[in-house]
């Protein structure tokens, strides 16, 4: 059996024909969170005092996105389960949703470990400087709603896994 080549789709579990797309790990996220995290802190560290003071709408806005993205994943699960007569999803809405929440998922792991690389340096300088302590506010907002993106983006992937379809055998019961 051959690997598939660019535009294929690995085969599903048991070798199940239908396309599959691996849920996001968030061992995954946390190591881009991590390597973000470092960066950001090497640069904050080189750069500081050249930075102007940080609006804390730089950070409250990806939290906007958080809740629409949890707004998006109740809305979206309960068309996908048909509840109360819901129109059901199409298949490239779905797919979209799905692509959507994985770019969300690692967008805001950079993001929180960008705030977290700057908080590591202003934190500590946070009692003695008043723009440590402002920015320090900043980032620790702008961390939360990373985090709160993160959050929402997997709950979002989450929402569009389709239900079992009782019809179907089941394949991993055939070994």
């Amino acid at each position: 059996m051959t690997s598939p080549g660019p535009g294929r789709f690995r085969p599903g579990p048991g070798g199940d024909p239908r396309p599959t797309v691996a849920p996001t790990r968030i061992r995954d996220l946390a190591a881009i969170a991590v390597v973000a995290a470092l960066l950001g802190n090497i640069l904050v560290q080189l750069t500081y005092s050249m930075i102007p003071p940080l609006p804390v709408a730089a950070g409250v806005t990806i939290g906007v996105l958080a809740v629409a993205e949890f707004g998006g994943g109740f809305v979206l699960r309960r068309r996908i389960e048909r509840r109360g007569g819901a129109a059901p999803v199409p298949a490239l809405v779905a797919a979209r949703a799905v692509l959507l929440a994985k770019a969300s998922s690692v967008a805001g792991a950079v993001i929180a470990g960008l705030w977290a690389g700057l908080l590591m340096h202003t934190l500590p300088r946070a009692d003695v400087v008043v723009a440590a302590f402002r920015d320090s506010v900043t980032a620790g907002i702008g961390l939360l709603c990373a985090l709160l993106l993160v959050g929402g983006a997997l709950w979002l992937e989450y929402c569009c896994r389709a239900p079992d379809d009782p019809d179907e055998p089941d394949v991993t019961a055939r070994s």
